[in-house]
């Protein structure tokens, strides 16, 4: 066999996996985007809320929800009790070794901290959506495998 049509079969081969790691890449962003969705759809219903929050409480991670739902409480806070919500949030979730303290990695606590003097109505933007994208990749397929979401489905 020539070194041409080895060339030519490794090209074709190479051609193959480049369209086989794209489609998977492809159906790894589509699943990706309907779990967001999915879980966009959960928490905007008490009943998908209730059942997930009963779910990480039995994984002991129910702040995740709590911050998030907090936060959603605080964008439509009256400007003059921002403060001391704001306060109040960053002492129960974000303060390192607080009781219900999230996750967030350093940049984003770092950024929430220099807002913190005057904070606004979407103080907790970055933070909010940095926990989102954690419990959409992480404990909302867990929830999905769950008999709490199969408890949810059977509630009127």
């Amino acid at each position: 066999m020539c070194v041409c049509s080895r060339a030519k079969g490794m090209r074709v081969k190479l051609s193959h996996l480049a369209d086989k790691q794209e489609w998977t890449h492809h159906k790894h962003r589509v699943h990706e985007d309907r779990t967001l969705q999915g879980l966009e759809s959960l928490l905007n219903g008490k009943i998908g809320q209730k059942a997930f929050l009963w779910f990480l409480q039995s994984e002991f991670s129910e702040e995740n929800l709590q911050f998030w739902l907090a936060c959603e409480e605080y964008r439509v806070t009256p400007p003059w009790q921002q403060g001391a919500k704001a306060q109040s949030m960053y002492c129960q979730y974000i303060n390192p070794g607080s009781p219900q303290e999230v996750n967030l990695d350093a940049e984003t606590r770092e950024a929430l901290l220099r807002v913190m003097e005057e904070p606004a109505g979407d103080t907790f933007h970055e933070a909010q959506q940095h926990v989102y994208h954690l419990m959409a990749k992480d404990s909302y397929p867990r929830f999905l495998r769950s008999p709490h979401c199969l408890e949810a489905l059977r509630v009127p």
